[in-house]
């Protein structure tokens, strides 16, 4: 399986919270994942960072993040130049999708634990 370098956005040390389950699941599957959250912290070996850390080599921004609070990282994401964002449910932002594939970005509506378990990351 290609590996795709994935920025989780709106990481969470909360095993309740998808995006917690999103770095488990990606790490499992042997992805490399780097993340950001409102606090510092761990998941499945992956140090969650604050700010708007500049990372290398990112595939996809998977967004954990309502549309409100997306509005500050939208520099950032294209900045980026990731591959593809994927909106998971509850993160769906015309106004992201529209800048996303003015940068030639493939913006995603899906869910990223669905895309993992049926083999279409």
């Amino acid at each position: 399986m290609e590996t795709k370098k994935t920025l989780v956005l709106g990481a969470s040390e909360n095993p309740a919270r998808y995006s917690n389950l999103a770095i488990k699941r990606l790490t499992a599957q042997g992805q490399p994942v780097v993340a950001i959250g409102k606090r510092k912290g761990k998941v499945a070996d992956v140090e969650i960072e604050t700010g708007q850390k500049q990372f290398d080599n990112i595939n996809t921004v998977t967004l954990y993040l309502s549309p409100a609070h997306q509005k500050e990282y939208y520099d950032y994401i294209i900045s980026l130049r990731p591959k593809r964002i994927i909106f998971n449910p509850g993160a769906e932002n015309e106004e992201l999708y529209d800048l996303a594939e003015k940068n030639n970005i493939k913006p995603q509506e899906a869910c990223t634990l669905v895309l993992l378990s049926t083999g279409q990351y």
